[in-house]
């Protein structure tokens, strides 16, 4: 049995920094407004663009992610908008642009996920410093892999109508559809820290500049047009994979030092009956009591090291939970579930000391990578052996890791890393998110 899927699109371009997250957030805004339901998707494990997603068009957005996500784990997620008229996809870095290994079902790359999901691209082109080469560039990615089709491109970045008549021409030499032109402002940027975007919860400001990215787009680009470039396949109805709930009753740290979980976790949590209890470790609130598991996901504990140092409550009752029930952290989860952080300044801070990690953000180092997993112990309702798919970022450094490893770890090219986790006693914690089981 097969049924037709939402029309869609991918919002691609040829490399990071192009603006594409502007125009896939002012997209979104747009259509919302002109009564569009839309439904956001983000290509790739990036674990914030979601939240800004669910900002611009009122729809939780979901990761898909060919190298970390088994095929029916994908397939179902593509299908989450289903009740939705239109799918706007974001890419990730350049549109073909994936690791060298294959994961779970592919490398990983933007390409791959709009392939799959049967989603045309529109590329989005910088033209800063080019006028008619800018179609070359596009002609490069239409030819690239024939069974993908792009429909079209927004150009970026435009210093004045005679640039933006010089860059059209190329494009109709090429017979490639423009769907707007989009001047050069260096007011619409929203801003960033090291692992990306700051988060949506901390930025007060954020609907008024989405409204502004919103009425930007609709001035200099035709909706109806890019619109009508999407495209709905026929996809087969399969049964519904979500990610299993680790406990019934499952205690969620959710603040500003703890917001990094992937929608699709939540989702298939939620989907099997689990009651998801938040608590706010900034505001100093212990765990719910009743919890058959608390879960501390990544964010930035470093930026709030003080204010979680001085979390009494919150330390107690993640102790005392601790003694007869599991604790899981993942990145700034289980940061702050070591003996000590240290900050950028180099002044250390006692943190929950459930586990004897002690790393550091006064010896800044980039760790960032898709990673395989093969536990070597039972974590979070997942058996000894399970091999699992997960991505790490971050710019902290180990400077202790005395406790048990939690898994054996390899990158994408199945060299190990040091990150390996830990494990004392019912408390575990990870560097890398996790993004799916694979068996």
């Amino acid at each position: 049995m097969t049924r037709p899927s939402t029309p869609g699109l991918m919002i691609a371009a040829p490399a990071s920094g192009t603006g594409k997250t502007t125009v896939m957030l002012g997209l979104l805004r747009a259509f919302r407004d002109a009564g569009v339901a839309v439904q956001p998707f983000k290509s790739g494990p990036d674990y914030i663009d979601p939240a800004f997603h669910r900002a611009a068009c009122g729809r939780a957005s979901f990761n898909l992610d060919g190298w970390a996500m088994p095929a029916p784990l994908l397939d179902t997620l593509g299908q989450r908008g289903a009740d939705a008229e239109l799918v706007l996809a974001e890419g990730s870095m350049g549109l073909f642009d994936g690791v060298a290994r294959p994961g779970a079902t592919g490398m990983g790359s933007s390409a791959e996920t709009a392939r799959r999901m049967g989603w045309p691209v529109v590329l989005v082109i910088d033209v800063s410093g080019q006028a008619q080469s800018a179609a070359a560039t596009a002609l490069g990615f239409a030819r690239y892999d024939p069974d993908l089709r792009v429909a079209g491109v927004i150009l970026n970045r435009v210093a004045s109508p005679r640039h933006e008549r010089l860059a059209k021409l190329g494009f109709e030499e090429i017979g490639l559809p423009v769907f707007g032109a989009l001047p050069r402002r260096g007011d619409l940027v929203l801003p960033e820290r090291h692992l990306g975007l700051v988060q949506a919860v901390e930025h007060p400001e954020l609907d008024r500049l989405i409204g502004d990215y919103a009425a930007f787009l609709a001035a200099h680009v035709d909706l109806e047009a890019i619109r009508a470039a999407a495209y709905a396949k026929t996809v087969p109805a399969t049964d519904v994979i979500l990610p299993p709930p680790p406990a019934q009753r499952i205690a969620l740290a959710q603040d500003a030092a703890f917001s990094f979980v992937y929608p699709h976790m939540l989702e298939g949590w939620r989907a099997a009956g689990a009651e998801i209890l938040p608590f706010s470790p900034l505001a100093d609130e212990a765990p719910d009591a009743s919890a058959d598991l608390v879960w501390l996901p990544g964010g930035y504990p470093e930026l709030h090291a003080g204010r979680l140092a001085a979390a009494e409550r919150f330390r107690a009752g993640l102790a005392d939970h601790a003694r007869t029930r599991p604790v899981h952290g993942e990145c700034g989860g289980y940061m702050a579930l070591g003996a000590a952080l240290i900050d950028a300044e180099g002044v250390g801070h006692r943190m929950a000391g459930l586990l004897g990690l002690v790393t550091s953000y006064a010896k800044r180092k980039m760790h960032l990578g898709y990673r395989r997993a093969t536990l070597l112990g039972e974590v979070a309702g997942m058996p000894e052996g399970a091999v699992l798919g997960g991505h790490e970022f971050h710019y902290s450094t180990i400077l202790e890791q005395p406790d048990a490893p939690l898994a054996h770890v390899v990158d994408a090219q199945g060299e190990a890393v040091p990150e390996t986790g830990s494990r004392r006693g019912a408390v575990t914690g990870t560097f890398f998110h996790l993004v799916a089981r694979w068996w």
